[in-house]
């Protein structure tokens, strides 16, 4: 599914874990509160509650009542590890097949990065 096909609050919740695994926000730093992102994205304040609710669930991040919402420590690797199981289990063997059937030699993607 492309990108801009997934719902809004999925797309949110990726550019907060893109942010988390490139050191944008570290564990313990605090995130942006649920307004100030959602002027930041042009989004609904609900759609970024949305999907700061699935970080909360998911361990990611937590809410400090009356103070805010924090990256949880271990919250990085715990992105990374599911992001490259995302990536070998469901990219990686559409773009094996891309490769194979355009006959790429490996050697030569390696040669453009």
């Amino acid at each position: 599914m492309a990108a801009a096909d997934r719902p809004v609050y999925l797309q949110l919740r990726d550019r907060i874990a893109e942010a988390i695994l490139e050191g944008r926000y570290r564990e313990g730093d605090m995130l942006p509160s649920v307004r100030a992102f959602a002027a930041e994205q042009g989004a609904n304040p609900l759609t970024v509650a949305k999907a700061y609710q699935l970080f909360q669930e998911e361990g990611l991040i937590v809410v400090k009542r009356g103070v805010g919402m924090f990256v949880a420590d271990g919250a990085n690797k715990r992105l990374l590890d599911r992001e490259r199981r995302a990536f070998l289990d469901e990219e990686w063997p559409r773009i094996r097949q891309v490769i194979e059937r355009l006959h790429i030699d490996p050697a030569e993607l390696f040669e453009r990065a």
